[in-house]
């Protein structure tokens, strides 16, 4: 009975695995650094996966992660709070913030983080910034007490902040990434709706769908 319901399963997951490429958001990548709690990894890792990011890279100095992927989607601590994400997202761990940035910085990517205003930098609130202007995005989010590093921050582009309007002034890891994941893929998906390049030089005749069509 369980192999039958495998073989019947296997279809429609290779049916949503083909139908959700075309709304992923190419060339962006979510960093988490130094995470404190490991569950707050497999949260943001079910944001990224639900929201259509790419990849997900962890600096995790004190090795809490596995260095293989496939090590990584069969760690149970992992998968009590992503369920599956993990096994649909491909992480990578880093053992300090200057790797993540060197590796980052060799493959052509831009680094935006979310942290509160900081002096000499180019800040914006999340809705006012424009995330379709770097080819290769990379989102950073600091730890959950100290926040993000002084070595991120002044590797980055832009600090970005969401607006607060409660007496409680910060969230937590895994609502503040699914918040600015939500606004930058969102911007990003439309982007890759209207231009076949990264330059805007290149408009299709035809805009691709931003949404993925409701299941009946």
């Amino acid at each position: 009975m369980e192999t039958v319901e495998k073989a019947k399963s296997k279809p429609s997951v290779r049916k949503r695995a083909d139908a959700i490429k075309k709304f992923r958001c190419k060339n962006l990548i979510a960093v988490i650094e130094n995470p404190e709690d490991i569950k707050n990894i497999g949260t943001v890792i079910r944001n990224v996966n639900a929201l259509g990011v790419e990849s997900v890279y962890v600096v995790d100095p004190r090795k809490s992660l596995p260095e293989d992927w496939q090590e990584i989607r069969d760690r149970k601590s992992l998968m009590k709070t992503s369920v599956s994400a993990v096994k649909w997202t491909f992480v990578k761990r880093f053992d300090s913030t200057q790797e993540c940035i060197e590796h980052l910085q060799k493959r052509g990517f831009a680094s935006i983080v979310t942290s509160p205003h900081v002096k000499g930098k180019t800040n914006v609130f999340l809705h006012e910034g424009d995330y379709t202007q770097f080819s290769k995005l990379a989102v950073w989010f600091g730890n959950e007490k100290r926040g993000i590093s002084e070595l991120a921050v002044e590797s980055c582009e832009m600090c970005v902040a969401i607006p607060m309007f409660g007496m409680i002034e910060s969230l937590n890891l895994g609502t503040s990434s699914g918040i600015t994941l939500y606004e930058v893929t969102k911007q990003r998906r439309q982007y890759q709706s209207e231009y076949k390049s990264s330059k805007k030089k290149r408009k299709r005749s035809k805009p691709l769908p931003t949404e993925m069509p409701r299941e009946e």
